[in-house]
């Protein structure tokens, strides 16, 4: 029978066959790992370079191509030398057969080495070819041809330079007779271009040749720019592409600047009429480049580009006629009338690069306009601010003499209203995207704001004139804010238009009197519109206080009394503020009171008996506010007002005993301890009774060491010796240390005189005999010493 075993036996012979397995395992993983790595095949490395030897520094190609254009610019410098010095030595037909041979080869050998794929060689001798042509040209004039005109025969050679090496450029990359269909040879690429680049020259020079002109000259240049403008469009080889649109951009530009300022120094309409028509024509290449985008080497961005710089010329166009036939102070409403005819267009079905184009043009024309009208705004919103060193001078004559005050006005400036107006419309009609809408309506409703704002000034109104439409504008921004469209902006130029006005009524005191009372109730009134609240309310306590500062100058009251008037305005925002339900209404009402309240104490600070009643009135302010369940901190604020009036009544009776200064602040600080640690056991006697004691007893325990009386001292012990025993009495720690601490130091203060005498009358060898008498005592009682102070200090940290 099988002998069956114990299971503790069982689990001995399993856990001994699992540690045999997981050897095995081992062992075979391991040489798995061996034979992967054995067959991995092992990567080729790059051969180490011989000793000495060194890495190629340029590539062959390179190479070849260098070797080829210097080679190439030999040949041409020999053959100018050989024009140029060698050629007297040879006869007509000998200089004719000699320079032709040379022509026709290097022109025709491109052929073959095209045929066999040497492309970089046949284009050098085709550059080559084409310098050979030059100095045929320049050797035709020389001898068949010296009576002629030079610039003419350059026109005339340049045309037909440009129509040799197009047609040579175009033959060379013809298809060979035996290839197959649609099969090119690789052509060179220099011929094409140098065709364009000779092509810029002939009209310019034929216009020089004519003596035709600026305006033919102009017209030359321009004309070349479209025809360039045509091949950078048209073409698709990209070095033709590159030099006509370097070509179109820069003689573009060029005539364009020339047409400028034949427009601009035109003194007749005939001359501006013909300036207006050549930019007439810039302003046309642009726009029909730009129509036909996008196209290879022009994106949307660079048609856009191109259609914001058409749109301009074209309004610089009719704004030159425009300026010879228009007074001067119409010359800039013209251009912003064609600015706007400019974005009526821009509406219309155009390509859309083309409308953006004509925006932006039109937009940069009404920017430029506004940027010419606001001096005038600069000096009508703050001309008057500089009356305030000559307040109630006397009205003045009418509203520009008013705003200016000795600033020359702008000249041709009286149409700057209506160029703000026409500005502000357009805004107001051409945009219409939900994105731009509101910045439109803020942009329109301040410059509507701008055009009021410098009429009265531009039409020399009279001076009540002047304050009744600055005063109107406000309350009209303030009454139908909600209705602009854009609000805030409606609200901020209301506050700048009511500080415009007051310093506009700065001249006369009644009007000053007068524009400070409208001022205050306009915004008081708005002040409880919805919406109003943060921005009326405190504007107007802000004028307030300006009415209160005025009124008290008026009545002939000096600046300490005027103070009391002033807290008037401190006390209505502290009520205004308790009954206010807006929150950030609140805080702003509660800041102005506040800015308030130190102007009264900023006019008081000349007279110290005064200034002290406005602290205490202001710290009853301060109090009152701080009743409020949510503005409990602002009772600190109070009591430092009221010691602070405190200290300046003292000092102006010439009070010199710190104490008086010291116990308002330290019952204050003792009373505010005391109801702390009422409301929070958990607050310590340091923090709740320390800064009060400190206060009186640190002043008054310097000043009694320096007084030679015995009063003070005397004083300072009983207060002292009062405030320890009160601190032993109820176990709290800070009075005891602190009310102790003053003891002994008063004490020592008073026994030092003794203590002199006594050092003075011991033998010199006392204090040591005394010093080594102590340390043997504290010594001797060390460990006594040691129980008591841990007890002591047991016993103060169960005080609180």
């Amino acid at each position: 029978m099988t002998q069956i075993p114990s299971p503790a036996e069982e689990l001995r012979l399993l856990d001994a066959e699992l540690r045999q397995l997981d050897a095995r395992r081992t062992v075979l993983l391991t040489r798995r790992a061996w034979l992967v790595h054995l067959l991995q095949p092992v990567p080729a490395r790059p051969a180490a370079p011989a000793p000495g030897a060194r890495r190629p520094e340029t590539s062959a190609p390179g190479v070849q191509n260098a070797l080829l254009l210097l080679g190439g610019i030999l040949l041409a410098v020999a053959a100018i030398a050989f024009t140029l010095v060698g050629w007297g030595h040879l006869g007509i037909t000998g200089r004719s057969l000699v320079l032709g041979a040379v022509t026709l080869a290097a022109l025709g050998a491109p052929v073959p080495l095209l045929r066999r794929g040497l492309r970089s060689t046949a284009e050098a001798l085709a550059g080559i070819g084409l310098v050979l042509t030059v100095l045929d040209a320049y050797a035709l004039y020389a001898l068949a041809l010296p009576g002629t005109d030079g610039v003419g025969y350059t026109a005339s050679a340049s045309a037909a330079l440009a129509a040799l090496w197009a047609v040579y450029g175009i033959a060379l990359g013809a298809p060979l007779p035996t290839a197959a269909p649609g099969d090119r040879r690789p052509a060179p690429r220099l011929p094409l271009p140098a065709a364009v680049a000779a092509a810029q020259l002939p009209l310019l020079l034929w216009a020089v040749a004519a003596s035709a002109g600026a305006y033919a000259v102009t017209a030359a240049l321009l004309v070349t720019a479209a025809l360039d403008a045509v091949l950078a469009l048209r073409l698709h080889t990209t070095p033709v592409r590159v030099v006509a649109a370097v070509g179109a951009y820069g003689l573009g530009g060029w005539g364009t600047f020339a047409a400028g300022w034949l427009s601009f120094t035109s003194a007749g309409p005939g001359a501006a009429a013909r300036a207006g028509a050549l930019l007439l024509l810039a302003a046309s290449i642009a726009l029909t480049t730009a129509w036909g985008a996008p196209k290879p080497g022009l994106t949307t961005a660079g048609a856009t580009g191109l259609a914001t710089a058409g749109g301009l010329v074209a309004v610089a166009a009719a704004g030159g006629v425009l300026r010879v036939v228009l007074p001067d102070a119409w010359t800039v409403p013209g251009h912003v009338v064609c600015g706007i005819a400019l974005l009526a267009a821009a509406g219309t079905a155009l390509p859309a690069q083309v409308r953006r184009g004509l925006a932006l043009a039109s937009s940069c024309v009404g920017a430029l306009a506004v940027t010419w009208a606001l001096p005038v705004v600069v000096i009508c919103l703050l001309g008057p601010a500089g009356r305030v060193g000559s307040v109630w001078g006397g009205a003045p004559e009418n509203a520009r003499a008013a705003v200016t005050d000795g600033l020359p006005w702008p000249a041709d400036s009286g149409t700057a209203p209506l160029v703000l107006a026409l500005v502000a419309a357009a805004l107001m009609v051409a945009v219409r995207t939900v994105a731009w809408r509101p910045y439109a309506l803020a942009g329109a409703l301040t410059l509507a704001w701008a055009t009021v704002l410098v009429l009265p000034a531009t039409l020399e109104l009279p001076y009540a004139a002047a304050l009744s439409v600055q005063g109107l504008t406000t309350a009209v921004l303030l009454v139908f804010a909600p209705r602009t469209g854009s609000p805030l902006t409606a609200r901020i130029l209301a506050l700048v238009t009511s500080l415009g006005l007051a310093l506009l009524a700065l001249p006369s005191q009644n009007a000053t009197l007068a524009v400070l009372a409208a001022l205050t109730a306009l915004f008081a009134a708005a002040a409880t519109r919805p919406g109003l609240g943060p921005v009326a309310a405190p504007a107007a306590l802000a004028w307030a206080t300006a009415l209160a500062c005025a009124s008290g100058a008026a009545l002939g009251l000096e600046p300490p009394r005027t103070a009391l008037l002033v807290l008037i305005v401190t006390v209505a925002a502290a009520l205004l503020a308790a009954r206010a339900e807006d929150g950030l209404t609140t805080v702003s009402v509660e800041i102005t009171g506040a800015l308030a309240g130190l102007v009264a104490v900023a006019l008081a600070v000349t007279e110290p008996p005064l200034l002290a009643t406005v602290l205490a009135l202001c710290g009853v302010i301060a109090a009152g506010t701080a009743v409020r369940e949510d503005r409990r901190p602002v009772g600190y604020a109070a009591t430092a007002l009221f010691v602070l009036a405190s200290w300046v009544r003292l000092a102006s009776w010439g009070v010199g005993s710190p104490e008086a200064y010291t116990l308002p602040v330290t019952v204050a600080a003792l009373l505010l301890g005391a109801y702390r640690r009422r409301s929070d056991s958990s607050v310590s006697s340091w923090t709740a009774y320390a800064p009060g004691l400190s206060v009186t007893l640190v002043p008054s325990l310097l000043a009694a060491w320096g007084d030679g009386g015995w009063q003070r001292p005397l004083l300072l012990g009983l207060a002292a010796l009062a405030v320890t025993l009160l601190g032993a009495r109820h176990r709290l720690q800070a009075p005891l240390v602190l009310g102790g601490t003053v003891l002994v130091l008063d004490a020592l203060h008073e026994l030092a005189p003794y203590i002199v005498q006594i050092v003075d009358a011991l033998p010199r060898w006392t204090p040591p005999a005394l010093a080594g008498l102590l340390l043997l005592a504290l010594g001797a009682t060390y460990e006594q010493r040691i129980r008591d102070a841990r007890r002591v200090r047991e016993v103060l940290g169960r005080m609180d």
